[in-house]
């Protein structure tokens, strides 16, 4: 050791990843776009998307119906919205719950 100076470089190449042996690495999955993330996310729990749609319909069908001067048409629409919006939040939770217990098994 006397001829050569120590440094931690020459003792670690940090510049490639160990090797072990009988070691294989787990292929990283594809990364998934907008699109594909949002369809498998919709077959997981399809209830969710027709939540939402139910409650921007309502809200938008309230809001008009408030514009043209239609109280009680548009109270009505309200309430609706709130019922969506509380159908969406449980379709959420269910999901959730669901893939918990999924996870565990």
């Amino acid at each position: 050791m006397a001829g050569r100076p120590f440094s931690a470089a020459s003792v670690l190449d940090l510049t490639k990843p160990p090797n072990i042996e009988d070691f294989v690495p787990v292929p990283r999955p594809k990364e998934e776009g907008f699109q594909d993330k949002f369809i498998r996310k919709t077959k997981e729990n399809p209830f969710v998307p027709i939540g939402m749609l139910g409650t921007a319909g309502a809200l938008t069908y309230g809001l008009i119906s408030f514009k043209r001067g239609k109280t009680r048409q548009s109270q009505l629409f309200m309430r609706a919205r709130i019922f969506a919006q509380g159908f969406t939040v449980a379709a959420i939770l269910v999901g959730v719950f669901a893939a918990a217990l999924k996870r565990k098994e």
